[in-house]
């Protein structure tokens, strides 16, 4: 049977580890969507830590945007789709704009981006036959950044994960490594 999960958590909560469980138990024909981008030498060893995590047998497709349409194009016999995370792929999008427009841009025109990607995920998700597994970061219990930009992108993550929840099955919030089940 379909099912959507949504995991979310804070930093190293244990997100990954339990996606990679969850998926473990509903299929062996898994597709892992990696949305982060090797920007920096940490970044890649990141990168690298977490693809040797994997089972062998699951592909991985690296979509750092437009993942809704990569999924589509690349799920073949997939039964369990795994997104790690829209956190990251919200932090691209971010990444289309220069930084020093933050203090001035228009929060329509991230939204604007932030929207087309998630209503093309929302869309794909309604549509497919497999599961998915999608794993986020919850930004909003900590302090409040002090700049434009940190507050634009918590805000729009924290309302990308109201739609996310929306539409899953069953939502946990991870903390210490420990799965808190939300909904339903």
């Amino acid at each position: 049977m379909k099912k959507i999960i949504l995991l979310l958590g804070g930093a190293r909560s244990g997100k990954s580890t339990y996606a990679q469980e969850l998926a473990k138990k509903m299929s062996r024909k898994v597709l892992f969507v990696a949305t982060a981008a090797a920007g920096d030498e940490d970044m890649r060893r990141r990168i690298g830590n977490h693809k040797l995590k994997r089972p062998p047998g699951w592909r991985t497709l690296e979509a750092t945007a437009g993942i809704g349409k990569a999924v589509e194009k690349e799920i073949k016999d997939a039964e369990v789709i795994v997104i790690d995370c829209i956190t990251l792929l919200i932090g691209n999008l971010f990444g289309y704009f220069d930084e020093k427009s933050f203090d001035t841009i228009e929060d329509s025109l991230i939204e604007k981006e932030i929207n087309r990607e998630v209503d093309d995920l929302l869309k794909y998700l309604r549509q497919a036959k497999a599961s998915f597994i999608i794993v986020t970061n919850e930004v909003g219990l900590g302090i409040v950044p002090d700049n434009r930009m940190g507050r634009l992108y918590r805000d729009f993550l924290g309302s990308v994960n109201r739609q996310l929840a929306r539409e899953a099955d069953e939502v946990y919030l991870m903390t210490a490594g420990i799965p808190l089940r939300v909904k339903p």
